[in-house]
């Protein structure tokens, strides 16, 4: 059975981490995946992941959604092809309470390099073949240039009327032939089967999550009092010893985080290390400028405790009587371990509360926090290598390419260089002693 990290310590004489009922369950699935009944087993998890979302028990379902994933994983690897030249993409097809999925095998050379499942936007009144032809249309015409285009496309039956049109043009674009196989036979069609199994239970998975998510929106209402949340921003700030400051600000809905809407804010002019300074220019940079009625978040976390919440309140007010509504604030304060489940909740007026660690509405504030403090120090470490692959020299008036090449070469590197004395350095071809002067002095900074 897969999602062996979890199940490898999973033994009848380790009673704290698995009861006996569970043993024997565990046992059971793993008898069913062993005899190739591994369809009855993702039928079994589905059950159980929703049962567990309907109890509220996100963790559970989440455990049983990584085992879904992990079968369908290991079902693609079962499958060789019986060509083994065979470079092609296996497009399944399923669509059930309003979400379509596209999944796609990727074969190359006989092998499954991966998969993955694409879920088109359905618009109302629209059939199963336009959902299906459209995204056809954008995957492989509009990103041509960004992946490689098969030999062979394989296909169900009663999604494109005519092919032809597009083979045409794939072939064009790719200098070879490429073909479509409608409904085929043998190992192709076993692939295409597997990949339409696949494509139903991703939107299983789909829908699932996104009623998780919507739980955890509802329990955080109920725990903050709030009518209704649509839309929520947290903001973080990540540098190293002051140096490189980043800021970032994430956006989540009712359907999770909205990545295409996630932003960093380089922090220049502040004193290294004032995080409340580096707090108050992000979000003065956020939200002094006009904004969408629709984009005004519910609440604002602020990555921080009373003193980064209360900068934070004083540059939002400057700007919200100008909005229809006034979003909530809270601080997010890591407990003295800080450890996950010990976050301690800060508002405004002073207020501090806890929230049980198995919460709902916990789990989201850790959701967004985490998101928000890995986007910043995503953020942080890239400006930190590009920062280590800049020349301190770039930096000095006067100081082009040739002539960083040339003290370079005649000093024999920068460590040497920095070492130079001024007299030195001015003994470099296209060196004056006023810029070998102005060039110590930085060197020396």
């Amino acid at each position: 059975m897969p999602d062996v990290s979890d199940w490898c310590c999973a033994g009848p004489c380790v009673s704290s981490i698995i009861s006996d009922d569970e043993y024997t369950e565990l046992v059971g699935l793993l008898r069913l995946f062993l005899q190739g009944k591994d369809k009855n087993v993702v039928q079994m998890l589905v059950e159980k992941m929703d049962d567990a979302s309907r109890n509220l028990a996100f963790e559970q379902a989440a455990k049983y959604r990584d085992q879904i994933q992990a079968i369908r994983r290991v079902q693609e690897q079962q499958f060789v092809s019986e060509d083994s030249d065979d470079d092609m993409d296996v497009l399944g097809f399923a669509q059930e309470n309003g979400v379509a999925c596209v999944h796609i095998l990727m074969i190359r050379q006989g092998k499954i390099l991966g998969s993955r499942s694409h879920f088109p936007k359905i618009p109302n009144n629209t059939e199963q073949s336009e959902v299906f032809y459209s995204f056809l249309s954008q995957y492989y015409l509009n990103h041509s240039e960004s992946r490689t285009i098969p030999t062979r496309i394989i296909l169900n039956d009663g999604l494109v009327e005519d092919v032809n049109d597009m083979s045409k043009a794939l072939t064009e674009i790719a200098g070879r032939k490429v073909v479509f196989h409608i409904n085929p036979t043998g190992a192709r069609g076993r692939y295409l089967k597997l990949s339409n199994t696949n494509a139903l239970t991703a939107i299983t998975t789909k829908i699932n999550h996104k009623m998780t998510i919507n739980q955890r929106f509802k329990a955080l209402q109920d725990a903050l009092n709030i009518e209704n949340i649509a839309r929520m921003e947290c903001f973080d700030i990540s540098h190293t010893m002051g140096e490189n400051t980043i800021a970032s600000c994430v956006v989540f809905n009712q359907e999770g985080p909205v990545k295409q809407e996630y932003r960093r804010y380089n922090i220049t002019g502040i004193t290294g290390g004032d995080d409340y300074a580096a707090m108050g220019q992000v979000l003065e940079r956020r939200y002094s400028k006009q904004i969408d009625v629709d984009k005004i978040p519910d609440i604002i976390f602020i990555d921080g405790g009373k003193g980064q919440l209360n900068r934070a309140v004083d540059i939002v007010s400057e700007y919200w009587d100008d909005w229809p509504k006034r979003p909530l604030m809270i601080g997010i304060a890591k407990g003295v371990t800080r450890k996950p489940g010990l976050e301690t909740l800060i508002t405004p007026e002073g207020r501090e509360f806890n929230l049980p660690s198995d919460a709902p509405a916990l789990h989201l504030i850790q959701h967004i926090r985490d998101e928000s403090h890995n986007h910043a120090i995503a953020g942080h470490r890239a400006k930190r290598a590009k920062a280590r692959r800049t020349s301190p020299l770039e930096g000095i008036e006067g100081i082009g390419p040739k002539r960083r090449q040339a003290l370079l070469k005649y000093m024999g590197g920068l460590q040497e260089l920095k070492r130079a004395s001024v007299e030195e350095i001015a003994k470099v071809p296209g060196i004056s002693i006023s810029l070998a002067e102005n060039i110590y002095q930085a060197l020396k900074q």
